[in-house]
């Protein structure tokens, strides 16, 4: 039976959705204005003297508008999100409460340090909890996000080899398993960029890596658990290695979540790392933020941490604002303004004490158990990238496709009709059409099955034979059908034009 079209455009309750100046009613609006006073005109030839464009709408026009887009959007409060490398998971509304109490919301930062000093022992308390559950010395709050964050522990690692004689160090290894944000920060930081190998087990290849040492390497940037989902458990040999040739370890820490609680960094040899609390500490996340990239430091990079630095004489809380001076003696000086994303920091401080440590332990192995539950039952139709258990997330490749002429893309739109978001595809690139999973600590294992019911069954189907030109036509139940995704990247349409208006008919002669 095909769906029948409506006159309307509508199908039930999924209502058409205009843009909202295609809904213009010249004259129409939803609120009374006095009118405008007459003033001695001063803008001379820069007089508007077109409409600015702006949509004539009653008040239901308008709410119905925004009521109808928002039950087209995607949210992790209204469905599972199997994102890969991106940890969406639910966040508990009690830290969305802190963040918006009052003495926490309405401060700003310029306001004399006397006045905010619950702020600011809320950062030292933040602080503290990250260096304790990573056994790293100190710690810099200011990082706006993960790669940021990397970027001020390559800063530090800079500022580190030039006061000991070192600054020929120019050069950075990243393995292939790391995020792709390492080398393009190790760039950005003035370095060259060594690219190491992955063994056929997903993981960095130790050899590789140790014959790449040399006097001109200033550090190697490993994720981990890496990008494949897999930890590396040659971190400690690594770390000596590394250390022996003069070098430092910069750990990428975007997938601590997967870890915290159940090992301290600092045990693993590692002299940087920066904390996304965005997902490892409650933060909706996703669309470019909030976030914050705390950075953790060894005590060998600790003097170089940057500035603003909050500090405490054992009676008041004072900010030091200047390197050059007192605890910043030897700091690299100033990379963001402020005291950094203030409201993620209430939020991660609220979430790490209401958890507490065997909370935070229990959530990343709640994490790496549901990891695994997806690897384990979508393994009787998939094919798994990497022999093994995984850690966080779960990464699967396009051979269970072969022969099918369906690609992954095709089975990631199909999934958007069984009512699913699509996971991670093509990422990590080592892997060849990859689909990454990762279902967090968050969800429900009635909540896997039926995500995993619907992927074994299109992977089913996929393999009949029979289907091939269903999932090329795949999303045909979403509001909008396939896009050509390519000439939307490259040719976007960022702004709407009114329609030009056809031109009057001349009557008869």
């Amino acid at each position: 039976m095909t769906i029948p079209t409506t006159a309307s455009g509508h199908r039930g309750l999924q209502l058409e959705q205009n843009l909202i100046f295609e809904n213009n009613t010249p004259g129409m609006t939803a609120v009374d204005l006095p009118a405008a006073p007459q003033v001695k005109d001063r803008l001379g030839d820069m007089k508007n003297t077109q409409p600015i464009g702006l949509p004539g709408l009653s008040e239901p026009d308008v709410v119905r508008h925004y009521t109808r887009l928002s039950q087209k959007n995607y949210s992790i409060d209204s469905g599972f999100y199997p994102l890969g490398s991106c940890t969406m998971k639910h966040n508990p509304r009690l830290n969305e409460k802190m963040a918006r109490l009052p003495g926490f919301a309405d401060i700003h930062p310029f306001q004399p340090v006397s006045t905010i000093q619950g702020a600011l022992e809320l950062i030292d308390t933040c602080a503290s909890w990250l260096k304790n559950l990573t056994g790293m010395a100190a710690v810099a709050m200011s990082p706006a996000a993960g790669a940021h964050g990397e970027l001020c522990g390559l800063m530090c690692i800079k500022s580190a080899h030039e006061a000991n004689g070192q600054g020929h160090r120019k050069t950075i290894l990243v393995p292939e398993s790391a995020h792709g944000t390492n080398p393009a920060t190790a760039a950005l930081c003035g370095y060259a960029v060594e690219s190491i190998p992955a063994n056929a087990e997903g993981r960095v290849d130790v050899a590789a890596l140790k014959a790449h040492l040399r006097p001109e390497i200033a550090a190697v940037m490993i994720t981990n658990p890496n990008t494949c989902g897999l930890f590396e458990r040659d971190c400690i040999d690594i770390a000596k290695a590394v250390h022996d040739a003069g070098a430092y370890f910069y750990m990428d820490g975007a997938n601590y979540n997967a870890i915290v609680g159940r090992l301290r960094i600092a045990d693993l040899g590692v002299d940087a790392m920066h904390i996304n609390l965005h997902k490892t500490f409650s933060t909706p996340h996703g669309g470019g933020g909030p976030g914050a990239g705390p950075t953790v430091l060894s005590d060998k990079l600790a003097p170089f941490a940057p500035v603003p630095m909050v500090i405490s004489d054992g009676k008041a809380f004072k900010v030091e604002e200047h390197a050059g001076h007192g605890t910043a003696k030897q700091s690299y000086g100033r990379m963001k303004g402020y005291h950094g994303q203030f409201g993620v920091f209430v939020r991660a401080v609220s979430y790490m004490m209401a958890m507490g440590v065997d909370g935070l332990r229990q959530a990343s192995g709640d994490a790496v158990l549901n990891a695994n539950y997806l690897l384990a039952r979508l393994s009787e139709e998939l094919t798994p990238a990497f022999e093994g258990p995984c850690m966080h997330e779960a990464v699967f490749d396009d051979r269970f496709l072969k022969g099918t002429g369906i690609s992954t893309l095709d089975l990631a739109k199909a999934l958007i009709d069984e009512g699913v978001h699509p996971p991670t595809m093509y990422f990590p690139l080592v892997v060849h059409g990859a689909l990454l999973m990762e279902p967090t600590e968050t969800e429900s294992k009635a909540t896997l099955d039926g995500f995993i019911n619907s992927v074994l069954h299109l992977a089913r189907k996929a393999k009949s034979g029979t289907a091939e030109a269903e999932f090329k036509a795949a999303p045909m139940l979403a509001p909008r059908r396939r896009l050509d995704e390519t000439k939307a990247a490259r040719k976007p349409i960022l702004r709407w034009v009114a329609p030009a208006k056809e031109p009057a008919k001349q009557a008869a002669e």
